[in-house]
């Protein structure tokens, strides 16, 4: 688990196809890595990547096929910047959300638009993804834990402070450019609850909370 709060920006140092899948090798800047051990969890622009090596100035990992076919991970290139997150102890403090590094699918900035010092961002959403974003909720971006502004449709707004812009990959965004999207994982799990009999039903339709489900389940409409 992890909790969206970027560590620190890592440079994609070489990749290495591995018959269909690749290895990559990540320098990990100020990242503190004196407690990583082989085997540790490091989040990279959002991804839940396993350390099978510490070559001294960074780390290595293995990416799956699978894992390249659903994230943005497919299109680094050597010299590329990523946000790096260690995963969370009992010790850290929670101050974004609840992140489990498990994409749920690529989201695509649409404009960019500067703000005094801040930055405001557009990004489209896969349309299955949109019931999960909502004003004011949380939505993980390559990574970062960040509140969503506005929402329109499967379109969601941010506006990104001076801080942020420094210390992630954000300030390279573009339109155009693909982010990894994480959505909110309690979201996830109380359209789960909500389903009750129904979660048990073909997983190809996952079903509708509405008002009649709600008032089923005991809520108020």
């Amino acid at each position: 688990m992890f909790t969206g709060i970027i560590q620190a920006i890592g440079e994609i140092r070489s990749i290495q196809p591995q018959s269909g899948d690749a290895r990559l090798r990540i320098a990990t800047g100020k990242l503190n890595t004196r407690d990583v051990q082989l085997g540790d969890s490091i989040a990279v622009n959002g991804v839940c990547l396993t350390v099978i090596d510490l070559p001294g100035d960074g780390f290595i990992a293995d990416v799956s096929n699978e894992t390249l076919s659903l994230t943005s991970l497919k299109r680094l290139k050597t010299g590329d910047r990523v946000n790096l997150e260690k995963a969370l102890t009992l010790q850290t403090r929670l101050g974004g959300h609840l992140v489990s590094g498990h994409v749920d699918g690529l989201g695509e900035v649409l404009s960019r638009q500067e703000d005094a010092r801040s930055v405001r961002f557009r990004i489209q959403a896969p349309k299955t993804l949109a019931r999960y974003i909502t004003h004011k909720g949380s939505i993980t971006v390559d990574g970062t834990s960040l509140t969503v502004n506005s929402v329109d449709g499967a379109i969601f707004a941010l506006t990104i402070v001076p801080h942020t812009l420094q210390e992630t990959i954000m300030a390279d965004y573009q339109p155009n450019h693909q982010v990894n999207l994480e959505v909110d994982l309690i979201a996830r799990y109380l359209e789960r609850l909500l389903l009750g009999s129904k979660a048990t039903d073909d997983p190809s339709n996952p079903g509708t909370i509405d008002k009649a489900l709600l008032a089923k389940a005991g809520f108020k409409t």
